[in-house]
């Protein structure tokens, strides 16, 4: 941003220049401070007419800015919003608030409290690393404090600012949810624009599996020492499948209950809600640690881990040879990304043990979080594939991905375990997973399957005076049910029956209540109720 930004207005006979930062009123008492106005004309004499009409502008004489007839300096503007961008009519707020509603009630559901964090951030909390398309995306700019800020692209990085904000008065596990607007410039596709709202549920403070095992107390009659020993010897190890079945003879597996699953859930509860079935809406699984072992393997150094992430993360999007290029410039053996390749080509949990073995932590883990989606219930809803492993450079372990089964739109949502964001803020780490769920790409589903619902406005009470001389006395019946609670639409002129029934009809008014000039000196009121078309005079004092 320039350091002294101004505001050009153009018009085919005037140019006229803002100085938006030393712009003031007081401009006396800042003698630094500037408007400037230049007249231009279009002939060949341009220059001395400009200079003639800057000195009538600074004199105060004809020519000014006030002498230009106000036709002259209207200019149409273009009335649709920015481009990537949407307005929110009435129809269209009532079926955003509908959404929402949904969001918090399956988050209040599962326990979850509602956070929230500025639109505009710090820069640097969405810079990590180099190669994420995020970091491509940012509306970025430097503030008047010579600050580097960002509207936010998305909700994870600010969560984890607050949570090292709070730092130790926070007592976890915490279990929030936030739903915020995000912005990133990129391109836009069916259910992806520039600006969107995403629901976010995040659990803080649970380990994954593989951090449980090692705390898990293991205990069967007249065997615990054996089995003890046992434990110690397949931790050094690291035979984390072996540890998962003794786990299960020991009847620990409550010690294992993965927040992942638990998020999951919670999405397939929305998805039920909103009239969503297994066969419309599917989710794939990965872990990241698949990535991991596979590099590891071929002795990858770990600091092209997120690297390789972000390349893999393209592999639906571009052709199969880039994401080759792409690997070898990130320094990759022809060899080891034939192998990666194919393992990321795995589609199910057998062959995926068959290439890394059952010991490793990726394969025990996922089996895990299978093995709990049948007890919560949705195991027809996820189904495995290893090419999964998320775009963001700090997911950590198991990812996942809703998706349409038809393939008509770009992910629904996605999420996963991210243990180590913290550190990279300067932070303490702590375990932490959670998922981004846009609200357009669902809204283009439910349209794809015909759910979107009607959400008209919904009014419990039109008024309507009968005399123009009782408008006042209408006000005063609206006054006393809008004091009780009741939404009240007050006809604010003098409109005939006709008018009002079909406002009374398009509003979904429950009650029609007329003030009439006999009933009135009773101060009384007629009720008519719009579905049944009974009709009572009723005390103003009674309404209810």
């Amino acid at each position: 941003m320039p350091a002294n930004p101004s505001l050009l207005i153009r018009h085919p006979n005037l140019l006229l220049t803002l100085s938006l930062r030393c712009f003031s009123l007081s401009s006396a008492t800042r003698p630094s401070r500037t408007f400037t106005l230049l007249r231009t004309c279009c002939s060949s004499s341009s220059s001395s007419s400009t200079a003639n009409s800057n000195d009538n502008v600074r004199s105060g004489r004809s020519g000014s800015l006030s002498s230009i007839p106000a036709h002259d300096l209207a200019q149409k503007i273009d009335v649709n919003p920015p481009k990537g961008t949407r307005d929110f009519p009435p129809e269209d707020m009532r079926l955003r608030n509908w959404l929402f509603h949904n969001f918090r009630e399956v988050s209040q559901m599962f326990a979850f409290e509602e956070v929230d964090f500025p639109v505009l951030e710090s820069e640097a909390l969405f810079i990590r690393k180099a190669g994420e398309e995020i970091r491509d995306q940012l509306y970025c700019f430097e503030d008047r404090g010579n600050r580097r800020v960002a509207l936010r692209p998305e909700l994870t990085p600010s969560l984890a600012r607050l949570v090292i904000q709070k730092g130790k008065s926070l007592s976890l596990p915490l279990k929030w949810f936030a739903v915020g607007q995000c912005w990133r410039y990129e391109r836009m596709t069916r259910g992806r624009r520039r600006e969107h709202y995403q629901w976010n549920m995040d659990i803080i403070g649970v380990s994954d599996v593989t951090s449980k095992l090692r705390h898990c107390s293991f205990e069967v009659p007249n065997e615990a020492d054996l089995l003890k020993e046992k434990l110690d010897f397949l931790m050094n190890l690291k035979t984390y499948s072996t540890l998962l079945q003794l786990a299960a003879e020991a009847n620990e597996e409550s010690c294992f209950w993965e927040a992942e699953a638990e998020l999951i859930s919670s999405i397939v509860t929305f998805f039920k809600r909103i009239g969503i079935t297994a066969s419309d809406v599917g989710f794939k699984v990965s872990s990241r640690k698949v990535l991991q072992e596979v590099l590891r393997c071929y002795s990858i150094p770990n600091e092209l881990f997120g690297k390789v992430c972000i390349i893999i993360d393209k592999i639906e999007k571009v052709p199969i040879d880039e994401i080759k290029r792409e690997l070898s410039s990130a320094e990759l053996s022809d060899e080891a990304i034939e192998e990666l390749l194919q393992v990321l080509s795995v589609k199910s949990l057998t062959k995926l043990e068959e290439k890394l073995g059952a010991a490793g932590e990726a394969v025990a883990e996922l089996k895990l979080l299978f093995s709990l989606a049948e007890k919560f219930g949705y195991s027809e809803w996820i189904q495995f594939d290893a090419s999964v492993v998320r775009g963001l450079a700090y997911y950590t372990g198991i990812v996942f991905e809703g998706f349409d089964r038809e393939g008509k739109l770009r992910a629904i949502c996605g999420g996963g375990r991210y243990d180590r964001l913290l550190s990279t803020f300067g932070g303490e780490d702590i375990p932490a997973c959670g998922f981004g769920f846009g609200d357009a790409v669902v809204l283009e589903l439910l349209k794809e399957k015909g759910l979107i619902p009607e959400v008209g406005q919904q009014v419990e009470n039109i008024v309507c005076a009968l005399d123009p001389d009782l408008q006042g006395a209408a006000a005063g019946v609206a006054t006393i049910l809008r004091g009780k609670g009741q939404s009240v639409d007050l006809v604010l002129e003098n409109k005939p029956l006709k008018w009002v029934f079909k406002r009374a009809s398009r509003i979904n008014a429950r009650r029609l209540i007329l003030v009439g000039s006999s009933e009135w000196e009773k101060r009384e009121v007629s009720v008519k109720h719009l579905s049944s078309g009974e009709q009572y005079q009723i005390k103003v004092d009674k309404l209810e």
